[in-house]
């Protein structure tokens, strides 16, 4: 290469390597700043100077070591070689590599160090761990370790053997390759193929490889307990590695051992060749496949198979119990729960639990707050709402609560330039709020809190802010996507929208932040940094930006925990609550691991995902975990971006080793956490989700029967929409159920027992005195009681049920949607209850209404009631119980329970109907009249009279009903309105 071209590569390589330092020095300049905004500065530097370090250590190890044994070969060369055609060929490699050896030697091991070192670095957390981890208290059951070795330790040492592994395989290629370069080791001429000094360095190099082989054996024994190998399907060391590969690998240690000693010695002390050498390696080879690999399979072969449950039965148990402390599921209390599968008792109407059971489906009612309570296209609720409880008034209940946020994807294009997209719209405003089992006629959730001014506005609303926020901004939330910069040096200057003015819904209200959110960027060096790392020229141009200028980024507060907390899972349902008079984000954190002995491993995101999964809740990373705790609650302010780690499980190591870590002031202490504060912690649906599915199979506790399987649950899919196989969400409710004390905000799920449809127990996450509690209610096995598909598909099949739900389509005009269905074991029986939405198809992003409720009581088919409320649903199925009593002996052609005509059966020639006259004639024309308002509203775009007259044709057809029922049950067909098709496809609504 000419001097030109030498000039010209240096230049193009030097810019590289500039612009790439320099990407990462911003980088790493605009973390600092982000951290010390949240003040957590320590989390930021120990984890950079542990990342340094690691790639300093063993990169320069790596340099060493490889950079060491090519000069060692290089000085151990021949000075004098046989002439051969071998050697002039490589005499031209000889001349070439000579004068610049040791360039060559140290751009190769630094190139082999860099990436060591890269690959190091990345281990920061197990480096962390290793050096912070304490003692869990627990010994494995096999080599009775405590178990903080498997989890602290051992991740990092098995790195390291694969370091030594691949520092000794690229030394030993390396030398290789100089020594026959350079002579000592020669494939022609006369004489030894191998140098005295070649021989010894290379067998030196080998017998290392063989000794490392040793320790990896005997890590191997422990690494027995993590794999899976107890039948059936669990993990751990089963009868076959306990009594025949833990002896095998140990055997191999001690062989290997010998072996590498037996290369050192023989190839030059003894005989100075390699036949012994090799002789031993091939015999190690050998033990390896006879020991580690035919005896084993011999003895499950012969003694395991034969009589496997027997055998695997010891070790079954180990893994049932490690994996139910693993995953905290050992202090789960099972009470035994009878379907009595009577009649519906005369004070089902009273009962407190029954009461309180939740209508407003978080995911359908979104559509609904965000129409209801906005006058900006620009406002958005989310995919789905959350559910959290409140007292008012002395009276504690649930209420669907969502933040009014801006979404920067609905802005106009006239909005979406920069100027308004960084520093008009930067934040939301209000948490709104709706009792979980209240709604309005028009089948609007009523609203309690969250208005733009300072009285509601509407018949669909509370008169007073019933949930107030003294500072209701938020500048941090979940649809919180691009960076905001806020800040005015002019006092009376104010550009950010705030809200509309309630005298004129035309014009706004502005504001400008008073909070110290955000980075300081008055200054032009930061302007200058953070316009390169946004690339963008407006930070330095746009008089928007100021000395009092702050710049708002990494908003969600999701990825606020996470970057601030890196060794934490974050539970994909984060939910916004109204502390100390601020919204504040509530996030649950959990602290997992890897390898935990015995234990069952999961991968988070198969087991959490359910129907709501990217719909409102985040998906979790694919990691596969075999431990998990609930450990840290994580807060977030909405207005500030504060984020604060409470310590929620006081006894987990994982948390007292990061905590360590990061100088131990990391996470507050449980003590320290507000009363108001936890009052609104919830039992986190992902960690519920994990444990949920892990005891369809744990709840057995017996190895033998674990091992039939007979006794196992699955988790039942959406019951709406069973063929889609997405799994059920749990639901959160506010009751108390058998065998319990007091009303809990609970999460609860059914289970059904493996490849059936049929309810098998009922599961609860709940918390007592601040302290997770799960709990089973298990129906007996020599009873039969309908699961939620099941359930649904009765209701909705029953003759009444199903001509009324064709009604609600409005002859297509409207699609009926279910909502989640909530199972509430009561005293004597379950009760089901699944609100019925509609949503029309003639307007676009209709917002589906609550039209009806949908009940059941006992086995889903004998009393069903389709009602306006709860209240009048509760009334409705009391009222079949004491006209049932017993159950009732039904007329021919009548429903069960309802003591109505049933349908006609497929096949049957239909009768006849009478004529409709007199007043029954003027309820179908009221019936028709009524759906005539409900296309003039749809048409106009009004949201409130739509639902006016939604509700108007609902009572219209309430009467028609009545007076058919009272005239001796005239056919339904008689009026346009009663001659709707069969139902269209409904969607899939959760919980």
């Amino acid at each position: 290469m000419s001097r030109r071209g030498r000039v010209t590569v240096g230049v193009l390589v030097g810019v590289f390597i500039l612009f790439t330092l320099l990407g990462w020095g911003i980088d790493a300049y605009t973390d600092y700043l982000w951290f010390s905004e949240v003040d957590f500065t320590n989390v930021f530097s120990e984890v950079l100077i542990t990342r340094l370090l690691l790639f300093l250590a063993v990169g320069v190890a790596m340099t060493l070591v490889v950079g060491g044994n090519l000069y060692l070969a290089y000085r151990l060369r021949p000075l004098l070689r046989p002439h051969s055609q071998e050697q002039a060929t490589l005499e031209r490699y000889r001349m070439i590599l000579a004068p610049r050896l040791g360039t060559w030697v140290t751009v190769v091991s630094l190139i082999v160090g860099f990436f060591a070192g890269l690959s190091a670095q990345s281990r920061w957390a197990d480096w962390m761990l290793f050096r912070n981890g304490g003692s869990f208290g627990v010994q494995d059951p096999e080599h009775k370790v405590d178990i903080s070795f498997y989890i602290f330790e051992y991740p990092l040492w098995r790195y390291l053997l694969g370091v030594g592994f691949t520092a000794v395989v690229l030394s030993l290629l390396g030398a290789l390759a100089v020594h026959y370069i350079f002579g000592g080791v020669r494939l022609q001429g006369v004489g030894d193929r191998m140098t005295a000094a070649a021989r010894a360095h290379l067998t030196t190099l080998v017998a290392v490889f063989v000794l490392l082989k040793a320790v990896a054996y005997i890590l191997d024994r422990r690494a027995l307990l993590l794999e899976q190998h107890v039948s059936p399907g669990l993990y751990g060391a089963g009868y076959t590695d306990v009594n025949a590969l833990l002896p095998a690998k140990e055997i191999l240690a001690y062989i290997s051992v010998v072996v590498a000693i037996a290369i050192i010695v023989f190839s030059n002390a003894v005989m100075r060749n390699l036949v012994w050498p090799g002789v031993s390696l091939a015999l190690l080879a050998i033990s390896a496949v006879a020991i580690g690999g035919i005896y084993p399979l011999a003895v499950q072969n012969f003694q395991v198979k034969p009589s496997l449950s027997d055998k695997e039965a010891p070790y079954i148990k180990r893994s049932i119990d490690a994996t139910r402390d693993a995953f905290a599921l050992d202090a789960t209390e099972v009470t035994q729960y009878s379907a009595a599968s009577g009649s519906p008792p005369a004070n089902l109407a009273e009962n407190s639990s029954a009461q309180n059971v939740r209508l407003i489906d978080p995911q359908l009612v979104s559509q609904a707050f965000t129409q209801s309570q906005q006058s900006r296209g620009f406002y958005d609720f989310g995919e789905k709402l959350d559910v959290d409880r409140y007292t008012i008034d002395g009276k504690t209940q649930d209420y669907v609560v969502g933040a009014r946020e801006i979404n920067d994807e609905k802005l106009t294009a006239q909005q979406r330039n920069w100027l308004n997209r960084h520093t008009v719209y930067t934040h939301g405003y209000g948490l709104v709020a709706a009792p979980a089992n209240q709604v309005c006629g028009t089948g609007l959730p009523y609203f309690v809190s969250g208005f733009l001014g300072s009285t509601a506005q509407g018949n669909c609303a509370s008169t007073t802010d019933e949930i107030k926020a003294e500072q209701p901004r938020i500048y941090y939330g979940e649809q919180s996507s691009e960076y905001v910069i806020v800040g005015q040096e002019d006092e009376n200057k104010n550009v950010e929208f705030d809200r509309p003015q309630e005298q004129n819904s035309d014009a706004s209200e502005l504001y400008t932040y008073e909070g110290t959110g955000g980075v300081p960027i008055g200054s032009f060096f930061k302007r200058a940094v953070f316009a390169i790392k946004n690339t963008e020229s407006n930070f330095l141009l746009s008089d928007a930006v100021n000395s009092k200028s702050r710049l708002m980024y990494i908003r969600n507060p999701r990825e606020r925990v996470e970057k601030v907390a890196p060794f934490l899972t974050i539970d994909g349902d984060p939910y916004p609550a109204v502390v100390g008079g601020k919204i504040v984000w509530i996030l649950d954190g959990y602290t997992t691991a890897q390898t935990y002995p015995y234990a069952q491993k999961i991968n988070l995101a198969t087991e959490t995902r359910d129907e709501l999964t990217g719909q409102g809740s985040f998906a979790l990373a694919r990691d596969d975990v075999n431990y998990m705790r609930n450990s840290v609650k994580a807060v977030v302010d909405a207005y500030d971006g504060t984020v604060k780690l409470y310590e929620f499980d006081e006894k987990d190591p994982v948390l007292k080793a990061w905590n360590k870590a990061f100088g131990g002031d990391l996470v507050v202490p449980k003590a320290e956490i507000p009363a108001e504060l936890s009052s609104h912690f919830r039992y986190p649906a992902d960690m519920f989700k994990v444990q949920r599915n892990l005891l369809t199979k744990f709840h057995v506790t017996d190895p033998q029967t674990f091992f039939s399987g007979n006794d196992f649950w699955e988790v039942p899919n959406a019951p709406d929409a069973p063929q889609n196989g997405v799994k059920q969400p749990p639901f959160y409710l506010n009751v108390k159920l058998p065998e319990q004390d007091e009303t809990r905000f609970q999460l609860t799920a059914g289970v059904t027992p493996a490849n059936r449809e049929n309810m098998a127990a009922l599961i609860s996450g709940s918390y007592i005195d601040g302290q997770p509690k799960l709990e089973i209610l298990e129906l007996p096995d020599d009873t039969v009681v309908s699961g939620p598909v099941q359930v649904h598909q009765r209701m909705v099949n029953n003759a009444n049920v199903a001509s009324d739900l064709a009604l609600l389509s409005r002859q297509g005009q409207a699609t009926v949607l279910y909502g989640n269905l909530i199972s509430l074991p009561l005293d004597k029986d379950i009760l089901y209850v699944e609100p019925v939405y509609v949503r029309s198809n003639s307007q676009a992003n209709a917002a589906p209404l609550l039209q009806k409720v949908l009940m059941s009581y006992g086995d889903g088919g004998t009393y069903v009631v389709l009602e306006d409320n709860l209240t009048k649903g509760l009334e409705a199925l009391a009222e079949l119980g004491r006209t049932s009593g017993t159950p009732t002996t039904e007329t021919p052609g009548q429903t069960p329970g309802t003591g109505t005509p049933a349908s006609p059966a497929p096949g049957a020639t239909p009768t006849t109907p009478p004529a409709v006259t007199g007043n029954l004639a003027q309820a179908a024309a009221d019936v028709d009249r009524a759906i005539e308002d409900l296309k003039a509203a749809q048409r106009s775009g009004d949201f409130v009279k739509q639902g006016e007259a939604l509700k108007a044709l609902d009572d219209a057809i309430n009467r028609f009903q009545q007076l058919q029922a009272a005239q001796g049950g005239a056919a339904q067909g008689d009026t346009p309105a009663t001659s709707a098709p069969a139902m269209a496809p409904t969607a899939s609504a959760g919980s």
